[in-house]
């Protein structure tokens, strides 16, 4: 039988914001592709019980309390990462924050101050830090969290959007400078998926409605949607894609 281009075996992965959502269907399924996952966010018991499901996979677990907005927990996660493991193979920058829709001339300073430091500064800041040992190890996997918010106009969601599209540059920049490391760096772009951070808007007629309108599928995708391709920019089945974006959108782009 042929080599496994899918296979996470013995790889060493962090997802931050894996406590639920999006982020914890990542993890898990980085485990059940053989992945050592060490999951990240704020709530330590819904890590403990997401650590306990990745006992049980083909990988294992550890957990690292963690707030993204706050740079020494970014620095204490990779610190915490190389006691345990000794490398880092994987980065998922997922921890984000989607706002209920305000429209631009409504945004606050701290509003958007929020928005730049958890969904742009963090993910980079991570990344850079990850970045230097993935360079020693001269191999490296970073897959960033962005939106088609990144690639769209989204009415009433300025500050998502500018820092989305702010991460795509990110991405296209470090994959460019990061290249010869044999380190790859790529996005995933999702349309609205139902979650935690979505059940306000999606639960909103006035809101979902005009949404699913630009959807060809005709549905919102699910958290399980994202995981196939989060596992795919993580394996060697993608060693020469590097500085891409992937939409995960039920064809909207295609309109």
């Amino acid at each position: 039988m042929g080599k496994n281009l899918f296979s996470l075996e013995g790889k060493v992965a962090i997802v931050t914001g894996a406590s639920r959502g999006l982020g914890k269907a990542i993890a898990l399924g980085y485990g059940e592709a053989g992945a050592n996952v060490v999951v990240a966010a704020r709530n330590a018991e819904a890590l403990e019980q997401v650590v306990a499901d990745l006992e049980q996979s083909a990988g294992g677990g550890f957990a690292v309390q963690c707030d993204v907005s706050q740079e020494q927990d970014l620095l204490n996660l990779v610190a915490r990462t190389m006691e345990r493991y000794g490398r880092i193979d994987i980065l998922v920058n997922n921890a984000g924050i989607s706002p209920w829709v305000t429209w631009s001339h409504e945004v606050t300073s701290d509003m958007w101050s929020k928005m730049l430091q958890i969904n742009l500064v963090a993910p980079f800041l991570l990344a850079r830090e990850v970045g230097k040992v993935m360079m020693q190890q001269k191999s490296g996997r970073i897959i960033n969290m962005a939106s088609l918010g990144g690639l769209l106009g989204m009415p009433g969601q300025v500050t998502y959007a500018a820092t989305k599209g702010g991460l795509l540059q990110v991405t296209k920049t470090l994959a460019v400078e990061w290249a010869k490391y044999n380190i790859t760096v790529n996005a995933l772009a999702p349309s609205i998926l139902e979650t935690d951070l979505t059940e306000g808007v999606i639960q909103s007629d006035k809101h979902s409605k005009p949404l699913l309108q630009r959807i060809p599928k005709g549905t919102f995708g699910k958290s399980d949607d994202v995981v196939g391709a989060a596992v795919y920019l993580a394996s060697d089945s993608s060693s020469y894609v590097t500085g891409t974006v992937l939409p995960i959108d039920g064809g909207t782009l295609a309109c």
